[in-house]
């Protein structure tokens, strides 16, 4: 049960097939029976042999079943293409010795291999801790003490996001009970998540990514077992990533003691999540559409990097990740550039100086560093994990406790959509207030997510292929009994 003694209602394609538009697929008693054929069919079946029937009836299974996923997969592409393009990763290379592939970054200081006439990294950045890396290579431009293990606020939930994306699909909706908005700490940020409404699981990742809402955390987590269940699902992600320094405590990245994190393993985590379509797609959204109690309202993402508000102009090519602010992490960001085919990840973690856009402008000068000294610097490290351990795309998607399946992640079927433009929103007075968790940047200007998305196309597809499956395994079952009969 989740959320207490009344189970939250789910609707939609579950990815077992077991939820259509909320109709039962099978009967667990047998009883469930298909209409007899007319008279002169049945009369036909009866002068042939079973044997011949059986046989029979397995072609006209199989064929059925083709012709259904035949018409189906089309579907899988048929939704709106994903507005990023996922990161093209390569094949992870074999280390020498058994050492990790980053010792070097292990040491105190700035580490980066210049070489001569290559441009040093900016001096002015006064992070306690960064790094730059090639997102395809996973090669380690420069880095500043990469591996201290520091609070990460939000951009821990770029692990949640890699951990429960593939729990459920984005189409399947759900009704939040109250039990599952407990425990959500003072001066969180929020995406307006509320008790008896129901939601897309698109929307609630929507709530993760631009609101950075710890209440849409929360559900997500009450849908696969509960906060601490989700925070050891995380640790295990993290350690299959090679990722050694995160401790999850929390699953939205709300102080707690001993929860940390570092520049090393948040490039790890937007690395792996900028492969997969979805999480991509997600991250890069400037502005969406969110349920409300009359009607939807627009919520905008709070990476001003990407947003270009607060005074912060947004940074060419920026293809998310997610930023955070808690008073004992301070600033943070994760972010992720393209440029002439380029992908760079840039960490900053807690500037030591000036006010919340600081972190943008450290990460704005890292990023710009990084583009030009690309191909002129020798790597100091790698993202990827040492020998022999999984690849840096890897994940471990556990199902959750509805018996929901891993979905693997999907191509997008055409090029990628450029960025919606407009103005942004004037800031909500809850926004303005943020504290705690979000870092004031809530803003509510968003475009418009009414139609249907790339994930909701795959689903149709492939909710019609387990349609007929079902179907032709009822009529199995109904054939047999009549035999039975007859």
């Amino acid at each position: 049960m989740l959320g207490g003694s009344a189970r939250p209602r789910h609707t939609g394609a579950r990815g077992d097939g077991s939820y259509v538009d909320g109709m039962t697929l099978g009967s667990p008693s047998g009883t469930t029976a298909v209409p007899r054929s007319a008279a002169s069919g049945t009369a036909a079946r009866r002068t042939a042999s079973p044997a011949a029937a059986a046989r029979a009836l397995r072609v006209r299974a199989l064929a059925a079943c083709c012709a259904l996923c035949l018409a189906g997969a089309p579907l899988l592409g048929s939704g709106p293409a994903a507005r990023a393009e996922a990161v093209a990763l390569d094949a992870p290379a074999a280390n020498s010795g058994d050492a990790p592939a980053d010792d070097a970054l292990r040491g105190p200081g700035v580490q980066v291999g210049t070489r001569s006439g290559a441009p040093a990294p900016p001096a002015a950045v006064s992070a306690l801790s960064w790094l730059v890396a090639d997102a395809r290579t996973g090669d380690v431009l420069a880095a500043r003490d990469a591996h201290r293990e520091l609070p990460p606020a939000s951009t821990l939930k770029t692990l949640f996001a890699l951990t429960l994306l593939p729990a459920f699909p984005a189409a399947v909706r759900h009704t939040v009970t109250p039990r599952e908005l407990a425990g959500i700490g003072p001066g969180s940020s929020l995406a307006g998540v509320a008790a008896g409404r129901t939601y897309r699981v698109s929307d609630l990742w929507n709530g993760v990514f631009l609101s950075s809402g710890n209440d849409a955390v929360r559900v997500l987590s009450a849908m696969n077992g509960g906060p601490a269940a989700v925070s050891a699902r995380m640790q295990a992600t993290a350690r299959a990533l090679g990722a050694r320094d995160t401790h999850v405590l929390s699953p939205d990245g709300y102080d707690a003691p001993g929860q940390v994190s570092s520049a090393y393993d948040l490039a790890v985590f937007a690395r792996a999540g900028l492969a997969d379509p979805e999480f991509a797609r997600y991250a890069a959204t400037v502005r969406a559409r969110f349920p409300g109690g009359g009607r939807p309202y627009e919520i905008q993402n709070t990476n001003r990097l990407l947003t270009g508000v607060g005074g912060v102009a947004p940074y060419p090519g920026l293809v998310g990740v997610k930023n955070g602010y808690t008073s004992h992490a301070g600033h943070t960001l994760v972010a992720a550039a393209r440029r002439k085919g380029r992908t760079l990840i840039v960490t900053v973690l807690n500037p030591r100086k000036g006010g919340g856009s600081t972190v943008y402008e450290e990460a704005r000068a890292l990023l710009d560093w990084g583009f030009a000294a690309a191909g002129h610097v020798d790597p100091v490290g790698s993202l990827e994990p040492r020998r022999g351990g999984p690849p840096a795309d890897a994940r471990v998607p556990t199902p959750g406790p509805l018996g929901a399946p891993a979905f693997p992640p999907v191509a997008p079927a055409r090029p990628p959509a450029p960025l919606p433009s407009g103005p942004p929103a004037v800031p909500s007075a809850d926004a303005a207030a943020g504290t705690g968790d979000g870092d004031g940047d809530d803003d509510g200007d968003s475009r418009d997510r009414s139609a249907v998305t790339g994930t909701d196309g795959v689903i149709a597809g492939l909710g019609l292929g387990c349609l007929g499956a079902g179907v032709v395994a009822l009529a199995l079952r109904a054939r047999r009994a009549r035999s039975g009969r007859d």
